[in-house]
């Protein structure tokens, strides 16, 4: 059902482990030559071209681009109340979060006179692409929007796949979940769009001749397919990105104590994303690796996907790794650097505090993966294919933008007008020193 790596008694560095721990094979070179002329026919076709992009990779042409708000009034009101309660709590706990994360202004005196301030600044406008694949995720819509209006976002404008299998008012229109999580939100911009397409619209905007058409926006967040991934990388510059999200991935650190039954279900509940998936064991007890190969032959035959998950628990992304002990296992999951880490180990809290590269880490066995995909107030769309080594999950500053002003009066800046000139005659910019004499009484070009 799942491999096995064994890493015991063998060099543990940051040289070794890359090429050892499991991790699946994604080609964004493909997906490339695939998105580009995608993105070149939403660039010079506007919506026509979108449109006939839509019926043809998604299978339905909506009778319109944006979603009217009658339908996703109707959305909200079907809802099932057990599902808008869980939703409603969902963003009650993340408002919670993400609000705390708001950095203050704070203003320097560097010198008598002189001041630099850091201000935080939204960003105008976002787009936020909601998957809707082979599950759709109203979650998705709650991770990406509450930070976005919690930073101060002004404008909005939610994406997401057109569902063919959709009937009555939906038609034609991404999942009822989606658009009634949308609604909850207050979110009244969303569009019946998906893929690379959706994402080459949010970048340069398309005009409409029944509506106000889709403006650009600034910056685009949120996870999708490779396809996704791939048009996002295209037109990073054109306009800001979060990140190229991957295929899900969790990472367990677990010793002989741990439950694997909780081991077994955590690693099948992500599985069953995507046949791409990883999941990933780290523990120095081979006791427990049998325990939890046990559980999984039992749990995924089980399981409602099964081909999904038995697919990503065989491939190469996924695997037991056995080490030498505990702390061996904390240097694999650092080198591994797991979108989602949970730590089943005797010192979870103490252990945890070591992770230096993971998006989220989950402590203990009462907190597990799922929680966080939903209603531990944290974010779900977080680094993936290991780039925790170098970046964040989607938080409140991925919206804002820190704007440095900066003051000096004339006895400050002619205290420091001896070494700023200094230092551009040592790069060879005499303008610059010449900016300063001129405001305080040098002779133009003294400082070639």
């Amino acid at each position: 059902m799942i491999s096995r790596i064994d890493l015991r008694g063998r060099e543990l560095s940051p040289r070794t482990l890359p090429g050892v721990v499991p991790r699946a094979r994604v080609d964004v070179s493909e997906a490339m030559a695939v998105v580009v002329p995608i993105i070149d026919a939403v660039r010079t076709g506007g919506q026509a071209a979108v449109l006939d992009l839509c019926e043809r990779l998604d299978g339905v042409r909506p009778a319109q681009l944006q979603v009217p708000a009658a339908v996703l009034d109707v959305a909200l009101n079907q809802l099932d109340p057990t599902v808008r309660e869980a939703l409603t709590e969902s963003i009650r706990r993340a408002r919670l979060v993400h609000a705390a994360q708001l950095p203050e202004p704070h203003c320097t005196e560097v010198v008598p006179g002189g001041t630099v301030r850091q201000r935080w600044i939204p960003v105008e406008r976002v787009g936020l692409y909601v998957p809707g694949g082979l599950a759709v995720y109203p979650s998705s819509v709650v991770m990406n929007v509450v930070p976005a209006q919690i930073a101060g976002v002004a404008s909005l404008a939610v994406v997401s796949p057109p569902q063919r299998d959709n009937t009555g008012p939906f038609a034609g229109y991404p999942h009822p979940s989606i658009l009634a999580a949308c609604a909850l939100l207050g979110v009244e911009e969303v569009y019946a769009v998906g893929g690379a397409q959706a994402v080459a619209m949010l970048a340069y905007g398309v005009a409409a001749t029944d509506g106000p058409g889709c403006r650009p926006v600034d910056v685009i967040t949120g996870p999708g397919n490779v396809y996704v991934a791939s048009a996002k990388r295209a037109l990073r510059g054109v306009v800001g990105i979060d990140a190229e999200a991957g295929p899900t991935e969790i990472a367990i650190l677990a010793d002989d104590g741990a439950d694997p039954e909780h081991i077994a279900a955590d690693l099948v509940s992500q599985a069953e994303h995507d046949p791409l998936a990883a999941a990933v064991l780290v523990t120095p007890s081979p006791a427990l690796a049998e325990r939890v190969e046990a559980a999984l032959a039992r749990r995924v035959r089980a399981t409602t996907h099964l081909e999904r998950v038995t697919a990503a628990l065989t491939g190469r992304q996924s695997a037991i790794v056995l080490v030498d002990d505990v702390a061996a296992g904390l240097v694999v999951v650092n080198a591994y650097g797991a979108e989602h880490l949970e730590i089943h180990t005797a010192d979870a809290s103490q252990l945890a505090d070591g992770v230096r590269n993971a998006g989220a880490v989950f402590v203990g066995t009462a907190t597990p993966v799922s929680l966080g995909d939903y209603a531990a107030g944290s974010n779900h769309v977080l680094p993936t294919g290991g780039t925790s080594r170098h970046a964040s999950g989607l938080s409140v500053l991925s919206f804002l933008r820190g704007v440095q002003v900066v003051e000096y009066n004339q006895d400050a800046l002619a205290d420091v007008a001896e070494r700023v000139v200094a230092l551009a005659r040592a790069e060879d910019l005499p303008g610059h020193a010449d900016a300063i004499l001129a405001r305080t009484g040098g002779a133009a070009g003294s400082a070639r």
